[in-house]
C-alpha cells in the first residue's frame, strides 16, 4: 500500500541533500519547521505533526514548532487539541502571530465570538492593516450582535481592497442583520449571480431576502443548494431573525 507520507519525507530529505545554501529541511539530522510548512502546504497534516513532535521533543518550548503543531492539528479535524498548542505556544509568546490568528479562528468557528475577537484584536495591534484579520474580527463582532462596530471593520477593509469580496459580502449581511435589508439585497444580487459565487454568498443574500420580506424569492435562492426540505427550514430560521431584532 502506497504510504504517501513516507513518500512525501523522502523527497524533502533528496532536497535537504542538495538544497545547498537554501531551504534547510534537517539540521543535525533533526526535521526543521521548512518540513512542517512544506507538510502543510501540501495537505499532509500528520507529516507535519510527526515533525513538531520530534522537535518539541528536543525543545518543549519552540513556539514556532507549537503554532504549526495547532496547525496541523486544526488540518486534522482536532479543534480542542489544536487549541490547546494554540495556548502553550502563547504561554511562551504571548504576541505569537500564528498562534493568535489559529486560535481567533478556531474560537470563531466554535461560536466563541467573545475570545475570537480577543485573539484578532491582539493580532491587529501589530499588523492593523492584515485584512484577513481584520475580516475575521468583523464576523466575531456580528456574532455578538455589534453590528455597527462590524460595519466599521469591513469598511477599513474595503479601503485598503476594494475588490476583496469577503468584506463586501459580510458587510451586505450585517446590514441586513441591523434593519437594512433593502440595501443588503441590492449589494448581495450582484455577487450571487456571478457564477464562481459559493453557497455561502446565494445564503447571504437569502438571509437578505427573507429579513426583508422576499420569503419566495429567498427560499428560490436556497434551492440551489438545499434540498427543499433544508431550504424551508433554513427560510424558517432567517425569518425568525426578524422576531429578535
Amino acid at each position: 500500500m502506497f504510504n504517501k507520507s513516507a513518500y512525501f519525507l523522502s523527497i524533502l530529505a533528496l532536497l535537504a541533500g542538495c538544497a545547498g545554501s537554501g531551504t534547510e529541511f534537517f539540521r543535525n539530522g533533526v526535521p526543521q519547521l521548512n518540513m512542517a510548512d512544506a507538510a502543510l502546504s501540501g495537505g499532509m497534516p500528520q507529516t507535519a505533526l510527526a515533525v513538531t513532535k520530534a522537535l518539541l521533543a528536543k525543545d518543549p518550548r519552540n513556539v514556532g514548532a507549537l503554532e504549526r503543531q495547532g496547525a496541523a492539528l486544526a488540518q486534522l479535524n482536532q479543534p480542542a487539541a489544536a487549541i490547546a498548542a494554540y495556548h502553550q505556544a502563547l504561554s511562551v509568546d504571548p504576541n505569537a502571530s500564528d498562534a493568535l490568528l489559529g486560535l481567533g479562528r478556531l474560537e470563531l468557528s466554535r461560536g466563541n465570538a467573545a475570545s475570537a475577537e480577543q485573539q484578532f484584536s491582539k493580532y491587529l495591534e501589530r499588523t492593523p492593516d492584515d485584512t484577513a484579520a481584520l475580516n475575521n474580527l468583523g464576523v466575531a463582532l456580528d456574532l455578538q450582535g455589534r453590528h455597527d462596530a462590524a460595519q466599521g471593520v469591513y469598511a477599513k477593509v474595503l479601503a485598503l481592497a476594494p475588490n476583496n469580496r469577503g468584506a463586501a459580502v459580510n458587510l451586505a449581511l450585517s446590514l441586513s442583520l441591523s434593519g437594512q435589508a433593502g440595501r443588503s439585497v441590492e449589494m448581495l444580487r450582484g455577487p450571487a449571480s456571478q457564477p464562481d459565487a459559493t453557497p455561502r454568498v446565494r445564503q447571504n443574500l437569502a438571509v437578505a431576502l427573507a429579513l426583508s420580506g422576499k420569503a419566495r424569492e429567498a427560499n428560490q435562492v436556497l434551492l440551489a443548494d438545499l434540498s427543499p426540505g433544508d431550504a424551508a427550514a433554513a427560510l424558517a430560521a432567517y425569518e425568525a431573525l426578524n422576531a429578535t431584532k
